[in-house]
């Protein structure tokens, strides 16, 4: 038993000794839970109210720090210096050139020449439009109503740039990650 002891003692400091098996395993940084670091907000674009550097898929990276006493990967963060292991995206509105007020405007006015539909990159509706007056101005009334609740937006997929004050509509909608809290009950009341 004793030998077993003293095996067992030799083998852990040879290990010790090298120094690719002892290096410190410490925390990393992009390991960290949410708590342990900040994230700074994204830069804004002052003509397109959107996030500088946005993606097709609205998603933008944003410059994390660890806060103030963490220890990660081998060095003590003061809650001020970047950590360029710590990745986080944020959701962010993706535009590109097309005004919400300009295709409002144009709906409104020029919309039974299908200028608003060709101005939003559908050519064949716009086309349309134009040969019928507008389908006879019911098409016209109708887009008016489906660009100022934004539900026709430009055919690349993209947001209509929204000053930040102004009239922006937020869709809400129900998916995987969605959570949909049970009716409250008097049993349920009581566990809380």
């Amino acid at each position: 038993m004793e030998s077993i002891h003293t095996l067992l003692l030799a083998l852990h400091l040879l290990l010790c000794l090298c120094p690719c098996w002892c290096e410190d395993q410490g925390l990393k940084c992009g390991d960290l839970q949410i708590g342990q670091f900040t994230c700074k907000d994204p830069v804004i674009d002052p003509h397109t109210q959107s996030a500088v550097g946005c993606t097709k898929n609205r998603k933008v990276k944003v410059l994390c720090m660890p806060v103030e006493n963490i220890t990660c990967s081998g060095k003590l963060y003061n809650g001020l210096a970047v950590s360029k292991e710590i990745d986080k995206e944020v959701d962010c509105r993706y535009t590109t050139k097309y005004s919400y007020t300009t295709t409002l405007l144009l709906s409104i006015f020029l919309g039974m020449f299908g200028v608003d539909r060709m101005y939003l990159g559908y050519p064949a509706i716009g086309l349309l439009k134009f040969c019928t007056m507008g389908f006879l101005f019911v098409g016209q009334f109708l887009d008016i109503i489906l660009i100022a609740t934004q539900v026709v937006k430009p055919a690349d997929g993209s947001d209509y740039i929204i000053s930040y004050y102004g009239p922006m509509l937020y869709k809400m909608e129900l998916n995987n990650q969605t959570y949909i809290m049970p009716p409250l009950t008097a049993s349920y009341v009581d566990e809380l």
